[in-house]
């Protein structure tokens, strides 16, 4: 049987799998399945080299995920890969409209000179992890994040801004007692306060309690001019007949070049 025929069977095989599959020989890609061309907008495994460069050019160079950055000189990719554990064997792709996609890869190389590779789509699961660490991460008290638990989320805030092509940026506010004593509780208070803030801010910006008295909501913005929205909006909210009697103090600030997200957090002084 030909290597041509064998291909084709294989072909007949693999594309009714879900999951994207691919055949290298040595690093040179020679069959994809269904799910891969779609994944990557083409009909073959010949389209798709003749419209897309070296393999592992797909992988997005994010510092979570496995990509050519990791290479020692020399090195392939998939012997490169086989030495991680097989919990972090993970790459990341963009879809044709630029979604990023997380895989869990899967490499059989037990035929010499062949390698059959699998990529399991992972990126729902990994949101429901994140999800699950968010809420084990909550303040009990005000439903805000903890404070212990935004330090160790930092870097990968960082991280975030540099794969969006964003920088972070901070806003403080200093709560007064008097609001805070006004209420039956001070969990009360704290709750009442962090609902309000909830529905000014956007579902992925990091609302944080930082002290008894002080919250630190945490965003990424293109540049400084578009922190102004942000600041009018918990304005309003501090104006408003619900906080009545809150009289509070909000310092903004912006990450500025290479700045680590603690030392900008430094600047405001907390």
């Amino acid at each position: 049987m030909t290597e041509e025929t064998s291909l084709s069977l294989i072909q007949s095989v693999v594309d009714s799998s879900k999951e994207m599959t691919v055949i290298f020989r040595d690093e040179d890609p020679i069959l994809t399945n269904s799910a891969f061309n779609r994944f990557f907008g083409v009909t073959s495994c010949e389209h798709y080299k003749s419209s897309f460069g070296p393999f592992i050019d797909n992988f997005v160079p994010h510092p979570s995920y496995f990509n050519k950055e990791k290479l020692e000189p020399s090195e392939k990719w998939f012997d490169a890969i086989l030495k991680l554990p097989e919990m972090d064997r993970i790459v990341s792709m963009l879809t044709l409209g630029y979604e990023p996609h997380a895989f869990s890869v899967n490499i059989d190389a037990s035929i010499s000179g062949y390698y059959v590779v699998a990529f399991i789509d992972i990126t729902q699961d990994l949101i429901k992890r994140i999800m699950i660490e968010n809420n084990i991460s909550i303040d009990k008290r005000s439903g805000a994040y903890s404070k212990k638990y935004f330090l160790q989320v930092a870097k990968s805030y960082e991280d975030a801004a540099v794969f969006n092509k964003k920088i972070v940026a901070t806003v403080m506010i200093d709560i007064n007692k008097e609001f805070i004593e006004a209420f039956v509780s001070q969990e009360l208070a704290l709750r009442t306060l962090v609902d309000s803030l909830k529905k000014s801010i956007r579902q992925d910006d990091m609302l944080v309690q930082w002290g008894d008295h002080q919250f630190l909501i945490v965003y990424l913005t293109d540049d400084e001019k578009n922190t102004q929205p942000m600041v009018n909006k918990l304005q309003i909210l501090m104006n408003s007949e619900d906080m009545k009697g809150l009289n509070c103090q909000i310092s903004t600030s912006v990450q500025k070049t290479g700045e680590t997200v603690k030392s900008l957090i430094g600047r405001i002084g907390v």
